[in-house]
């Protein structure tokens, strides 16, 4: 698929349609996802601007990793959007939707598909802003650790820490419902209380050292 993408993203700066098309299908239901866990129902506007802004500065990317690029205008439009935001909805959340999660909390890479309901992305809202991104990141989006980190302005250590705390918090939580005995079908409303780390881009935090 990198491939693809390298020869879509040079066929497209050449002005060709077809190449933009592909890129815009290739990313957005990935993108879309993302954006959902840092604005919720306003993820579609978002992506709307994200992608006006990556047709009109696609012409100057000079290379490199085209979905982290493409990641971190869709981020920046998010925080822009987070700015002005002063109320956040309260979202139902079935807990069970993340019940593939318990089983493997220690990595980000069997998460995607547990990970794809909106249900689940608004249970991941509740994370900590950067245990949510790191995961959507990771297993959403598909990037390495090290270019989640450059998106993110933090080191790659810190990018797997994150995810694997946030996967792990997120497990937690299905052992909780399930020691409650809630019922399979029961829905719970997650109400996000306003955070101010997820209205600016957070600071590169201290990372635990690497062995």
């Amino acid at each position: 698929m990198t491939a693809e993408l390298n020869e879509a993203v040079t066929a497209a700066q050449a002005g060709d349609e077809e190449a933009f098309r592909f890129l815009y299908r290739s990313l957005q239901p990935a993108l879309l996802r993302y954006l959902t866990a840092l604005v919720g129902a306003d993820a579609e506007d978002v992506a709307s601007e994200a992608w006006l802004q990556i047709s009109r500065d696609l012409p100057s990317f000079t290379g490199g990793e085209f979905r982290a690029w493409a990641v971190t205008i869709a981020r920046n439009r998010a925080m822009d959007h987070l700015r002005r935001q002063r109320r956040r909805p309260s979202v139902p959340v079935p807990v069970q939707a993340l019940n593939d999660l318990a089983a493997d909390a220690d990595t980000a890479d069997r998460a995607g598909e547990a990970i794809a309901t909106e249900s689940a992305l608004a249970l991941i809202r509740t994370l900590p802003a950067a245990e949510a991104e790191a995961v959507m990141l990771r297993a959403v989006i598909g990037l390495d650790a090290e270019t989640a980190g450059r998106v993110l302005g933090r080191r790659a250590g810190a990018v797997r820490t994150a995810a694997h705390r946030g996967l792990r918090r997120l497990a937690a939580m299905l052992e909780r419902s399930a020691a409650d005995g809630v019922p399979e079908d029961t829905r719970y409303a997650v109400a996000p209380r306003p955070r101010t780390d997820r209205q600016v881009p957070h600071a590169p935090e201290a990372e635990p050292a690497e062995g």
